[in-house]
């Protein structure tokens, strides 16, 4: 026993998979060979993630919110309105007003693209006739939509899907592309045909616009953009009107098409004091929301029209749209008049990305950054930060801890201030998991980010379409420093398949939100699974020569130091001599608390467990093995709280040298 001699290691500095197993077990011992779905805590050791749930039980609408298209229809056939995207065969719907759940028959999509309808064919009959303008409501989808946008917002969640924006509260999600053009009234009676004057307009109906009109049948679409004089407008429609509107019947809009959107971006303002967020979706308009009303910047400029970013700073908003970045005059978020102090910037290259940092605009485009400086027209400045890197993915842009961390040609850069105002330095940061981060590049598609800002830690999510949720890839890096790449600590994710995603705070409380083509909203750091499933984790410290690379030794005891929340089980395996081939390796060992093998440090009597006061325990265990390295290799695959490992203990003995 006097010869035993005892080996400390303090679980720190994360993943790394840029130095050899001897350098790594040598000069970083609490570091990680793997570390997937545990996060470096900045409390102290290796965290196992949190998990993530439904954000809403209801499935993302598909095809927006359709009505149904005329009434006292019956049979098996139903034509809706005021849909956008095609249905497809296997879908099920409902329809308000008429009992029973319906499902699209094979074959059974006629759709109207120009008018926004769609007539389909059921494999039941309708048990009555739906009134006009019936809601339906699609209860599945056979087919996988992504969702191309979401924004953590107040308390809602903004989500995009085809060519609709949803928000929700949690219980169910309410469509808000639904424009705003006053109060529109039938402007005069016994108007028939293929045209209708309204009234009441303080901005112009546009092409794909649906709406219906009271006391009269079925629901109409617009077939051109209006033009607006004094309140009034003649609007082309599909199709005819079925019958003659009373003079000032109410007009009601039920959705502004923003067909062909892509990824749908955000920006979060208040220039009067009321919130609003901004969207862009690289096709259409820029749109404007305030938590109720829709407002379509229909006059818009051509180089704002179809914008791929936006931000705001300095009581401007910047949309960006190829290499001209405009900005609408301070104050103001929908003024782009010269005059009133808009104007525009051409920065020489393909935008791909905004950012504010320190209150200022920084510019990526794929091979250059830029600042611009300034308050207003007068005295914005262009200013280059380097003209040799870029930003190679818009979505992975996120401030993080007074930095900006974004995905560069050799991996994710941060931008960090010096101590000279105004200047930059730029610093690779994922060096240390060079070869991991190469290989997740590679293997996805798109990305996606996020922070979670009580945690100072970033998140790159990687998106394929072949590869599964269970195997789906992701980035972790936790800040421990103010600033710099020394600072940053990394891990993997796996079995968090996010196509977009975003965080915010709602009344102290951070709200992490991510969605992919499943059909569902969901919210991270939620729950102790993976909507349901078991987080799978490894965590594997580097190849240990203990103290001589050379010297065989004997390992007798193992005390691990962690600190649970809950119930604990997981193993941990001995992976003697680089885990080479023909070494004969010891059995894994069953680690859990609930039998009694964990007690609390200090108090807890092992085998028997008596729970004390102290928050870290401790649990020990005789191993069996020998070899001149050694690493330990934990394993869980469970529904249980998280836990940290914070350290271990090995007790061993020197061989003979050989």
């Amino acid at each position: 026993m006097d010869a035993w001699q005892t080996y400390p290691v303090e679980f720190r500095n994360g993943l790394i998979t840029n130095l050899s197993p001897l350098q790594q077990g040598t000069n970083a011992p609490g570091s990680a060979r793997i570390l997937r779905n545990f996060e470096p805590s900045v409390e102290g050791g290796y965290r196992r993630i949190e998990g993530f749930d439904k954000y809403d039980s209801n499935i993302i609408p598909p095809y927006g919110a359709p009505v149904v298209h005329g009434a006292s229809q019956t049979g098996t056939t139903l034509i809706i309105a005021a849909i956008h995207t095609t249905p497809v065969a296997g879908d099920t719907l409902e329809i308000a007003g008429v009992s029973g759940t319906y499902t699209i028959a094979s074959g059974g999509v006629t759709y109207d693209a120009t008018n926004n309808r769609a007539t389909l064919t059921l494999s039941t009959t309708l048990a009555s006739s739906p009134a006009n303008a019936a809601a339906v409501t699609f209860k599945t989808t056979t087919s996988n939509y992504l969702a191309i946008g979401v924004a953590s917002w107040e308390d809602s969640a903004v989500v995009c899907k085809n060519a609709d924006i949803f928000k929700s509260g949690g219980s169910g999600f309410t469509k808000i592309n639904v424009p705003d053009y006053g109060t529109p009234l039938v402007n005069g009676g016994s108007q028939t045909g293929g045209t209708l004057a309204i009234d009441g307009l303080d901005s112009a109906p546009q092409a794909g616009d649906v709406f219906k009109v009271a006391g009269i049948d079925l629901v109409y679409t617009v077939t051109a953009n209006a033009t607006v004089s004094s309140g009034g407008a003649t609007i082309n429609i599909n199709p005819n009107l079925a019958s003659s509107p009373a003079d000032d019947a109410v007009i009601t809009f039920l959705s502004t098409s923003r067909e062909s959107a892509s990824r749908t971006r955000f920006a979060k303002y208040n220039f009067n004091g009321t919130e609003k967020i901004a969207i862009v979706d690289g096709l259409n308009e820029p749109a404007l929301y305030d938590n109720t009303t829709f407002t379509v910047l229909t006059s818009a400029p051509t180089d704002v029209i179809g914008a791929t970013f936006v931000a705001e700073v300095k009581n401007h908003l910047f949309f960006a749209k190829g290499s001209t970045v405009t900005f609408t005059a301070p104050f103001s978020d929908s003024d782009f008049s010269a005059a009133n102090g808009s104007g525009n910037i051409n920065v020489g290259g393909t935008v791909t990305a905004l950012a504010v940092f320190r209150q200022q605009l920084i510019i990526f485009t794929e091979s250059s950054i830029h600042q611009l400086t300034g308050n207003t027209i007068a005295d914005f400045t262009l200013q280059p930060i380097t003209v040799d890197i870029g930003c190679i993915d818009s979505d992975t842009v996120q401030e993080i801890a007074g930095d900006i961390m974004f995905l560069g040609p050799d991996g994710l850069r941060l931008l960090s201030g010096t101590d000279r105002i105004g200047d930059f330095g730029l610093a690779s940061v994922s060096k240390a998991i060079q070869s991991t981060m190469t290989g997740f590049v590679s293997a996805n598609t798109s990305f996606s980010s996020c922070v979670i800002r009580e945690k100072s830690q970033y998140r790159l999510f990687g998106f394929n379409n072949n590869i599964t949720k269970e195997n789906a890839q992701g980035i972790l890096a936790t800040q421990f420093a103010p600033q710099g790449g020394e600072g940053m600590a990394w891990a993997e994710t796996r079995g968090i398949r996010a196509h977009v995603a975003d965080s915010n705070y709602n009344q102290n409380v951070e709200v992490v939100l991510f969605a992919n083509d499943d059909g569902y909203l969901y919210q991270m750091e939620s729950g102790n699974s993976f909507d349901g499933q078991n987080i799978k984790t490894t965590f594997a410290t580097p190849h240990l020569p203990v103290s001589d690379p050379r010297r065989r030794k004997t390992f007798y005891k193992l005390f691990l130091y962690t600190d649970p929340q809950g119930s604990v089980q997981f193993t941990v395996s001995l992976k003697l001599d680089f885990d080479s081939q023909g070494t004969i390796q010891p059995a894994p060992i069953s680690v859990q608390n609930t039998q009694g093998t964990v007690g609390f440090f200090g108090t807890g009597t092992f085998g028997t467990t008596r729970f004390g006061t102290k928050l870290l325990k401790l649990f020990q265990t005789q191993v069996v093995g020998s070899g001149f390295t050694v690493s330990f290799q934990f394993e869980s695959d469970d529904q249980n709280p998280p836990y940290s490992i914070d350290a271990l203990t090995l007790e061993y003995g020197l061989n003979d040298r050989r």
